[in-house]
């Protein structure tokens, strides 16, 4: 039933949980959230315990980034002209399958770096060609009256495993690990979990009434690439959003790769520490994103996007140079909720 523009607010803040669809839908993503933010505090700890090296954490950062950018146009043209309902469940498979199969490399001991370097190469290519499908389901679900809240109720999924799942991972590879933090078996346990809840994800997609019907088109697909350039070119709103949105993103998430390196060498932490390092963060993303969904369609919505795009930088810059938990944990919070809100 649709409601009247504006209206999301009013109708409180898990208003789009009143969709059938949207509900497995969500439950998909908190599960494949906590997947993946468990998975970065498990592989980020283990590959600089193997290597003590920060540009082995940039690379490993860059597998995965560069197919994310290379094949995201791709993804869209597939998003198109085939069923997002298929496309999401065929793509969080793979995933799963291949986590196992990095599980059990890891937990085997043969485990190398040039292992995480295939797997991020695979996974951000399977990101890249699902992503566009899984963004564009949301607003065909709710409709538009409710994408703004459903879009803020997605981005606190997201933000809640940011601050639950990196402490789970940390305490998890501590308590598996038996004390001996460097054990590939303990991290390889978590491996297993982050599959099991992967899996979660597939099932709560396949649960999912709706199909995504592909658009017929007369053009080819390297035609549609080529329309979508020429479209970002045209419509210089919609090409500045991108650049806002790809550079913060960009940035923001290599602090994230390469945390282990900062806990290890400034804090001087275990894995439990990286993952509270991380929580800090989850916290205040937390705290934005379900300030948003209250909001619901504010008013002057450019301006608080460079407002909170400048005091994301400084709340960055804050916590790179911390020295002590608290105020790294506080200067990540603050600059959470910033980039929660933006983005």
């Amino acid at each position: 039933m649709a409601a009247t523009p504006g209206r999301s607010s009013a109708q409180g803040m898990f208003s789009s949980l009143k969709f059938r669809d949207f509900r497995f839908l969500w439950i998909a993503n908190l599960a494949a959230s906590f997947a993946m933010q468990m998975q970065m505090v498990a592989r980020g700890w283990l590959i600089y315990d193997m290597t003590s090296s920060p540009l082995a954490l940039t690379w490993v950062m860059l597998s995965f980034m560069l197919p994310s950018l290379v094949f995201s146009l791709a993804g869209g043209v597939i998003a198109d002209r085939m069923r997002k309902r298929s496309i999401m469940i065929f793509s969080q498979l793979l995933n799963t399958l291949a986590t196992v199969f990095l599980a059990l490399i890891i937990y085997s001991g043969d485990v190398t770096f040039w292992h995480f370097i295939y797997f991020g190469l695979f996974n951000g290519t399977i990101l890249a060609m699902s992503m566009p499908a899984r963004s564009s389901v949301t607003p065909e679900i709710v409709g538009r009256d409710h994408v703004v809240n459903a879009m803020a109720l997605q981005s606190a999924t997201f933000n809640l495993s940011r601050i639950l799942g990196p402490a789970l991972a940390g305490m998890l590879i501590a308590a598996f690990a038996a004390g001996d933090t460097t054990s590939t078996e303990g991290v390889g346990i978590v491996f297993f979990v982050i599959a099991g809840l992967y899996a979660v994800s597939v099932l709560g997609t396949a649960m999912l009434n709706y199909q995504g019907k592909p658009s017929h088109r007369d053009s080819g697909a390297f035609a549609d690439i080529a329309e979508g350039f020429r479209y970002m070119k045209q419509q210089r709103i919609v090409l500045g959003l991108l650049v806002m949105g790809f550079v913060p993103m960009t940035f923001g998430f290599s602090i994230t790769f390469l945390l282990p390196a900062f806990n290890a060498d400034i804090i001087g932490g275990g894995p439990d520490d990286l993952g509270l390092l991380m929580t800090g963060a989850g916290i205040g993303a937390l705290a934005g994103s379900l300030a948003l969904a209250r909001a619901g369609d504010i008013y002057g919505k450019g301006r608080v996007l460079f407002l909170m795009g400048y005091l994301w930088a400084i709340f960055v810059a804050a916590f790179a140079l911390s020295e002590t938990m608290l105020s790294a944990m506080l200067f990540g919070a603050v600059a959470g909720f910033c980039g929660a809100v933006m983005g």
